[in-house]
């Protein structure tokens, strides 16, 4: 059981800050930023791929909802909509799970609030790009 099934089942309390029937989202009690806000599903799923139709389509209904109600309420002007699946992509709890974190203009990683993500894109092979697209294009028509 993870700490979201706690949360979920009202053992471990919460600031929520929205509830539907197959979502639940709440601040974040380490936030990287003011209103960093957590989504997740009540269907218990470790990684997103394993997740249901049916709630995927409840996240994705609510989840630019409350990017707006973020930007609204902290005044930020920029923010990162974050999913880790994985302990090789550090998912720390294996629930799946969304964060929306306000970006500020003064948070940059030298005040200590910035996200640290140093992502180097990698070179492009435009022939193997296509066999891999047509790969991946077959293998989602099949699911």
């Amino acid at each position: 059981m993870t700490i979201f099934r706690k949360i979920i089942d009202g053992e471990i309390p919460c600031h929520r800050v929205y509830e539907d029937e197959r979502v639940l989202a709440f601040l974040d009690v380490n936030p990287l930023s003011r209103g960093h806000v957590l989504v997740i599903p009540k269907e218990e799923a470790a990684t997103l791929d394993a997740l249901s139709d049916a709630s995927s389509e409840a996240i994705g209904r609510v989840l630019p909802r409350l990017c707006r109600a973020v930007v609204r309420v902290t005044g930020c002007r920029a923010y990162n909509v974050l999913q880790n699946n994985g302990a090789d992509a550090h998912q720390a709890v294996f629930h799946v799970h969304f964060h929306i974190i306000p970006r500020y203009a003064d948070q940059g990683s030298e005040t200590g609030g910035g996200l640290g993500i140093a992502w180097r894109s990698m070179g492009f092979d435009h022939g193997a790009g296509a066999a891999l697209a047509e790969r991946l294009a077959t293998a989602a028509a099949e699911d």
